[in-house]
């Protein structure tokens, strides 16, 4: 079901799809059976969705990624040109899992830079940035701005998206709080 997304010509939609109202399915997409896209989301040119991925709200997938079955990516998250997924731990191509794939989550509001790569059967906590390039190897809690290979975290980003300083007040008028390694917006 997808008459009132736009869908270019050039991409396939597998039957048993949902793509939600709003969403714009660019160039050269797949988009594989079993799979849920929800609203105002945007795939850019060349993105593949695996069968039975979920995909939130006004989520931004720009070119090259494919999301294999076993990520779910919740609302707004931002892929970066050509973030990569993996869906299986330990890859071969003579013992192939069939079906079996490690659990990768994307939380609310997560943005993955360019050519970064989640590992499998780690979570990208909401908010939190993911620098270009890096690999994540674990899980990432919310708000960590991570970089490097593997991706360490090296601050904490508002939700906004600006770097904390050691305050932990954003400019944009949004103050956090650390408890041990979790850092919380103030109410």
């Amino acid at each position: 079901m997808a008459d009132k997304a736009f869908i270019h010509e050039s991409s396939y939609v597998d039957e048993g799809c949902t793509i939600g109202e709003g969403t714009k399915v660019w160039h050269f997409c797949h988009i594989q059976r079993g799979a849920v896209v929800g609203k105002n989301c945007s795939l850019g040119q060349n993105v593949n969705i695996g069968n039975n991925v979920r995909i939130g709200n006004g989520v931004r997938i720009q070119n090259n990624v494919s999301v294999y079955e076993g990520v779910e990516i919740e609302d707004n998250v931002f892929c970066g040109p050509s973030c990569v997924f993996t869906n299986v731990t330990t890859p071969r191509a003579h013992f192939p899992v069939h079906g079996v794939y490690a659990k990768t989550l994307i939380k609310e509001g997560a943005s993955l830079g360019a050519n970064s790569t989640v590992v499998c059967g780690h979570t990208v906590g909401r908010s939190a940035l993911i620098a270009a390039g890096a690999v994540v190897t674990r899980d990432v809690p919310d708000y960590a701005l991570m970089a490097g290979v593997p991706a360490r975290r090296i601050g904490w980003v508002c939700e906004c998206g600006r770097r904390l300083d050691d305050s932990l007040r954003c400019e944009c008028g949004r103050q956090y709080e650390l408890d041990g390694d979790t850092l919380r917006m103030k109410q």
